[in-house]
């Protein structure tokens, strides 16, 4: 059964543009690199205005755990990450869940 995960990132006042920036032209092909799904990517219409929604697929907790663990070892991303904060965080705060699929749930 496929493991998704939901995370939301609270931006720093200011920053949610350059989020998303590291998110389109860097993230993705990080993810892409070490087998991380991809769902989608929102952005809330109501409510707090500062934040990113994205959940990621995984097979399973152990497929999670090594691609997870491999993107933030990245040599890559860890400049690129850096670069892209030479002028301070652009995530104030990170929540997350693991989600599986209700055995009625379309999307499985």
């Amino acid at each position: 059964m496929p493991l998704f995960e939901y995370r939301r990132y609270e931006a720093v006042p200011g920053k949610l543009p350059a989020l998303h920036r590291r998110f389109e032209t860097t993230t993705l092909g990080f993810f892409k690199k070490h087998g991380i799904g991809v769902v989608g990517f929102w952005d809330a219409v109501t409510g707090t205005s500062n934040e990113l929604h994205y959940i990621l697929r995984f097979d399973d907790m152990a497929h999670r755990e090594k691609a997870w663990g491999a993107f933030q070892a990245d040599e890559g991303w860890t400049r690129a990450r850096a670069e892209t904060e030479k002028d301070g965080p652009l995530v104030a705060r990170v929540f997350n869940q693991f989600w599986h699929a209700t055995s009625y749930s379309p999307l499985k």
